[in-house]
Protein backbone atom coordinates (compact mmCIF):
# COMPACT_ATOMS: atom_id res chain seq x y z
CA UNK A 1 0.00 0.00 0.00
CA UNK A 2 1.61 3.28 -0.86
CA UNK A 3 1.53 6.29 1.89
CA UNK A 4 2.26 9.96 0.99
CA UNK A 5 4.01 11.75 3.36
CA UNK A 6 5.98 15.69 2.94
CA UNK A 7 7.71 18.24 4.14
CA UNK A 8 5.67 21.84 4.55
CA UNK A 9 8.32 24.66 4.20
CA UNK A 10 8.74 27.98 2.49
CA UNK A 11 12.74 28.06 1.29
CA UNK A 12 13.88 24.25 1.08
CA UNK A 13 16.64 24.10 -1.05
CA UNK A 14 19.11 22.66 1.68
CA UNK A 15 16.60 20.45 3.32
CA UNK A 16 17.77 17.31 4.60
CA UNK A 17 14.45 15.73 5.33
CA UNK A 18 13.86 13.77 2.20
CA UNK A 19 16.85 11.96 2.12
CA UNK A 20 16.75 11.18 6.38
CA UNK A 21 12.85 10.06 5.84
CA UNK A 22 13.83 7.91 2.55
CA UNK A 23 16.47 6.16 4.46
CA UNK A 24 13.86 5.24 7.58
CA UNK A 25 11.32 4.21 4.83
CA UNK A 26 13.90 1.90 3.50
CA UNK A 27 14.84 0.06 6.58
CA UNK A 28 11.54 -0.96 7.12
CA UNK A 29 10.79 -1.74 3.58
CA UNK A 30 8.12 0.48 3.04
CA UNK A 31 7.68 2.04 -0.53
CA UNK A 32 6.60 5.40 0.69
CA UNK A 33 6.28 8.65 -1.03
CA UNK A 34 8.19 11.65 0.56
CA UNK A 35 7.33 14.84 -1.28
CA UNK A 36 8.74 18.80 -0.76
CA UNK A 37 6.20 21.67 -0.43
CA UNK A 38 7.66 25.60 -0.86
CA UNK A 39 4.43 27.45 -0.05
CA UNK A 40 4.40 30.77 0.95
CA UNK A 41 2.30 32.33 4.24
CA UNK A 42 -0.33 33.60 2.47
CA UNK A 43 -0.83 30.12 0.33
CA UNK A 44 -0.94 27.87 3.31
CA UNK A 45 -5.22 28.20 3.56
CA UNK A 46 -5.41 26.89 0.23
CA UNK A 47 -3.05 24.13 0.66
CA UNK A 48 -4.66 22.49 4.08
CA UNK A 49 -7.13 20.20 1.73
CA UNK A 50 -4.14 18.41 -0.02
CA UNK A 51 -2.09 18.51 3.22
CA UNK A 52 -4.58 16.35 4.94
CA UNK A 53 -5.59 14.04 2.00
CA UNK A 54 -1.47 12.79 3.43
CA UNK A 55 -0.47 10.36 5.71
CA UNK A 56 1.13 12.73 7.66
CA UNK A 57 3.49 15.52 6.96
CA UNK A 58 6.66 17.67 8.72
CA UNK A 59 6.77 21.27 8.80
CA UNK A 60 9.43 23.71 9.24
CA UNK A 61 9.95 27.54 8.93
CA UNK A 62 8.04 29.74 8.38
CA UNK A 63 4.73 27.51 9.10
CA UNK A 64 5.08 26.18 12.35
CA UNK A 65 3.18 28.43 13.87
CA UNK A 66 0.19 29.04 11.60
CA UNK A 67 -0.52 25.26 10.73
CA UNK A 68 -1.33 25.14 14.56
CA UNK A 69 -5.02 26.41 13.84
CA UNK A 70 -5.64 23.93 11.22
CA UNK A 71 -4.85 20.64 13.53
CA UNK A 72 -7.77 18.85 15.24
CA UNK A 73 -5.89 17.57 18.41
CA UNK A 74 -2.24 19.09 19.68
CA UNK A 75 -0.25 17.21 21.81
CA UNK A 76 1.36 18.11 24.81
CA UNK A 77 4.53 19.35 23.29
CA UNK A 78 2.74 21.11 20.82
CA UNK A 79 1.52 22.80 23.30
CA UNK A 80 4.11 23.34 25.53
CA UNK A 81 6.46 24.85 22.68
CA UNK A 82 3.22 26.37 20.88
CA UNK A 83 5.29 24.90 17.41
CA UNK A 84 3.75 22.36 15.21
CA UNK A 85 6.59 20.37 13.36
CA UNK A 86 4.82 17.08 12.66
CA UNK A 87 1.17 16.26 12.04
CA UNK A 88 -0.29 12.67 11.96
CA UNK A 89 -3.63 12.27 9.79
CA UNK A 90 -5.17 9.25 11.03
CA UNK A 91 -9.11 8.49 10.63
CA UNK A 92 -9.96 12.34 9.53
CA UNK A 93 -7.68 13.83 12.73
CA UNK A 94 -5.60 15.54 12.49
CA UNK A 95 -2.83 15.65 15.03
CA UNK A 96 -0.58 18.10 16.02
CA UNK A 97 2.93 17.42 17.61
CA UNK A 98 6.79 18.74 18.11
CA UNK A 99 9.21 16.25 17.76
CA UNK A 100 11.90 18.69 18.11
CA UNK A 101 12.34 18.16 21.77
CA UNK A 102 11.90 14.75 20.99
CA UNK A 103 15.13 14.43 18.73
CA UNK A 104 16.79 16.87 21.09
CA UNK A 105 16.11 13.90 24.26
CA UNK A 106 16.95 11.25 22.52
CA UNK A 107 20.31 12.59 21.02
CA UNK A 108 20.97 13.65 24.65
CA UNK A 109 19.99 10.08 26.10
CA UNK A 110 22.22 8.42 23.01
CA UNK A 111 24.74 9.93 24.65
CA UNK A 112 24.49 8.66 27.73
CA UNK A 113 25.56 11.61 29.82
CA UNK A 114 23.76 12.96 33.38
CA UNK A 115 21.17 15.50 31.50
CA UNK A 116 19.42 15.75 35.29
CA UNK A 117 22.85 17.02 36.99
CA UNK A 118 24.51 20.36 36.29
CA UNK A 119 24.13 21.54 32.31
CA UNK A 120 25.20 24.83 30.57
CA UNK A 121 23.41 26.20 27.87
CA UNK A 122 25.00 29.05 25.61
CA UNK A 123 22.08 30.93 24.11
CA UNK A 124 18.31 30.26 24.32
CA UNK A 125 16.68 32.30 21.26
CA UNK A 126 14.64 29.53 19.63
CA UNK A 127 15.61 26.36 19.79
CA UNK A 128 18.12 27.06 23.05
CA UNK A 129 14.91 27.95 24.22
CA UNK A 130 13.55 24.30 24.07
CA UNK A 131 16.32 22.89 24.94
CA UNK A 132 16.57 25.11 28.37
CA UNK A 133 12.49 24.15 29.36
CA UNK A 134 13.80 20.41 28.89
CA UNK A 135 16.55 20.38 30.51
CA UNK A 136 14.62 22.22 33.84
CA UNK A 137 12.04 19.67 33.37
CA UNK A 138 14.80 16.40 33.76
CA UNK A 139 15.78 18.07 36.90
CA UNK A 140 18.90 19.96 36.12
CA UNK A 141 20.70 22.52 37.87
CA UNK A 142 20.44 25.01 34.52
CA UNK A 143 23.20 27.60 33.80
CA UNK A 144 22.10 30.09 31.06
CA UNK A 145 24.90 32.02 29.39
CA UNK A 146 24.11 34.55 27.36
CA UNK A 147 25.35 38.25 25.78
CA UNK A 148 24.50 41.29 27.93
CA UNK A 149 21.78 42.05 25.20
CA UNK A 150 19.97 38.82 25.30
CA UNK A 151 19.67 38.67 28.97
CA UNK A 152 16.28 40.00 28.94
CA UNK A 153 15.29 36.61 26.88
CA UNK A 154 17.02 34.64 29.15
CA UNK A 155 14.92 36.20 31.71
CA UNK A 156 11.76 35.84 29.91
CA UNK A 157 12.68 31.80 29.63
CA UNK A 158 13.37 31.92 33.35
CA UNK A 159 9.94 32.58 34.37
CA UNK A 160 8.17 30.09 31.57
CA UNK A 161 10.18 27.67 33.44
CA UNK A 162 9.19 28.37 36.60
CA UNK A 163 5.62 28.44 35.60
CA UNK A 164 6.24 25.03 34.53
CA UNK A 165 8.31 23.57 37.34
CA UNK A 166 8.56 25.94 40.58
CA UNK A 167 11.74 24.16 41.65
CA UNK A 168 14.40 24.86 38.27
CA UNK A 169 17.23 25.79 39.94
CA UNK A 170 18.60 28.28 37.11
CA UNK A 171 21.08 30.56 36.86
CA UNK A 172 21.61 33.55 34.24
CA UNK A 173 24.94 34.69 33.38
CA UNK A 174 27.06 36.46 30.85
CA UNK A 175 29.16 34.10 28.44
CA UNK A 176 32.43 35.65 29.30
CA UNK A 177 31.57 35.52 33.27
CA UNK A 178 31.46 31.47 33.04
CA UNK A 179 32.58 29.69 35.59
CA UNK A 180 34.92 27.14 34.68
CA UNK A 181 36.05 26.03 38.70
CA UNK A 182 32.69 24.20 38.65
CA UNK A 183 31.76 21.08 36.36
CA UNK A 184 29.17 20.23 34.20
CA UNK A 185 27.81 17.08 32.63
CA UNK A 186 27.08 18.66 29.74
CA UNK A 187 27.94 21.83 27.73
CA UNK A 188 24.88 22.79 25.10
CA UNK A 189 25.61 25.05 22.30
CA UNK A 190 22.52 26.61 20.83
CA UNK A 191 24.09 29.95 19.19
CA UNK A 192 25.08 30.35 15.64
CA UNK A 193 29.23 30.54 16.72
CA UNK A 194 30.53 28.07 14.63
CA UNK A 195 28.11 27.59 11.84
CA UNK A 196 29.20 27.42 8.41
CA UNK A 197 30.90 29.60 6.52
CA UNK A 198 32.20 30.87 10.10
CA UNK A 199 33.23 28.02 10.97
CA UNK A 200 36.48 29.26 12.97
CA UNK A 201 34.43 30.43 15.70
CA UNK A 202 33.52 28.78 19.02
CA UNK A 203 31.39 29.90 21.22
CA UNK A 204 33.06 29.33 24.54
CA UNK A 205 36.90 29.42 26.06
CA UNK A 206 39.20 26.33 26.49
CA UNK A 207 38.70 26.21 30.34
CA UNK A 208 35.13 25.73 29.96
CA UNK A 209 35.30 22.80 27.26
CA UNK A 210 37.41 21.09 30.07
CA UNK A 211 35.35 21.88 32.63
CA UNK A 212 32.45 19.92 30.87
CA UNK A 213 32.14 15.90 31.28
CA UNK A 214 30.23 16.72 27.17
CA UNK A 215 29.34 18.42 24.32
CA UNK A 216 26.29 18.71 22.49
CA UNK A 217 26.40 21.38 19.93
CA UNK A 218 22.92 22.54 17.51
CA UNK A 219 24.80 23.17 14.51
CA UNK A 220 24.87 20.13 11.78
CA UNK A 221 26.99 22.60 8.77
CA UNK A 222 30.04 21.59 9.56
CA UNK A 223 29.82 18.11 10.86
CA UNK A 224 32.29 18.79 13.50
CA UNK A 225 32.23 22.04 14.79
CA UNK A 226 35.80 23.62 16.44
CA UNK A 227 33.27 23.57 19.99
CA UNK A 228 32.80 20.17 18.91
CA UNK A 229 36.64 19.29 18.14
CA UNK A 230 38.05 20.69 21.22
CA UNK A 231 35.77 18.93 23.28
CA UNK A 232 36.38 15.16 21.28
CA UNK A 233 40.48 16.11 21.40
CA UNK A 234 39.88 16.02 25.48
CA UNK A 235 38.26 12.98 25.21
CA UNK A 236 34.81 13.92 25.72
CA UNK A 237 31.22 13.14 23.86
CA UNK A 238 30.10 15.39 21.75
CA UNK A 239 27.23 15.21 19.20
CA UNK A 240 26.12 17.75 16.38
CA UNK A 241 22.58 18.78 14.85
CA UNK A 242 22.13 16.42 12.78
CA UNK A 243 21.63 13.68 16.06
CA UNK A 244 18.72 15.75 16.70
CA UNK A 245 17.42 16.09 12.75
CA UNK A 246 17.66 12.59 12.60
CA UNK A 247 15.89 11.66 15.69
CA UNK A 248 13.02 13.95 15.50
CA UNK A 249 12.27 12.10 12.25
CA UNK A 250 12.72 9.01 14.13
CA UNK A 251 10.12 10.62 16.04
CA UNK A 252 7.77 11.11 13.39
CA UNK A 253 8.17 7.52 11.65
CA UNK A 254 6.86 5.86 15.03
CA UNK A 255 3.84 8.41 15.07
CA UNK A 256 2.89 8.07 11.45
CA UNK A 257 3.66 4.18 11.02
CA UNK A 258 4.24 2.77 14.42
CA UNK A 259 8.53 1.90 13.50
CA UNK A 260 11.37 1.95 15.90
CA UNK A 261 14.67 1.91 14.99
CA UNK A 262 17.93 0.77 17.00
CA UNK A 263 20.46 3.55 18.23
CA UNK A 264 23.08 1.75 15.54
CA UNK A 265 20.81 2.14 12.54
CA UNK A 266 19.97 6.04 13.63
CA UNK A 267 23.99 6.51 14.25
CA UNK A 268 24.33 5.29 10.51
CA UNK A 269 22.21 7.30 9.58
CA UNK A 270 23.03 10.56 11.04
CA UNK A 271 26.76 9.33 9.81
CA UNK A 272 25.56 9.55 6.09
CA UNK A 273 24.14 12.62 6.63
CA UNK A 274 27.07 14.44 8.31
CA UNK A 275 28.70 13.40 5.21
CA UNK A 276 26.37 14.36 2.44
CA UNK A 277 26.35 17.61 4.21
CA UNK A 278 29.99 17.99 4.65
CA UNK A 279 29.88 17.23 0.23
CA UNK A 280 27.00 19.40 -0.58
CA UNK A 281 26.30 22.26 1.19
CA UNK A 282 29.73 23.87 0.81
Amino acid sequence: MSRKYALLGETLKHTMSPPIHKRLFELKNREFEYEVLEIKPEELADKVGYLKGLEGFNITIPHKIAIISHCDVLAESAKRYNSVNCVDNKEGVHTGYNTDCDGFLQTVRAMQVNFGGRVLLIGCGGVGRMMAIEAALAGAELYIAVLESDKPLAEQVLKEIKAMKPDAVINIVLVTEIDSSISYDLLMNACPVGMYPRVEGCPVGDEVIAASAAVFDVIYNPRETVLMKKARALGKKAAGGMAMLVWQAVKAHEIWDGDSYTDEEVQAIIDEMEIAVERDFK
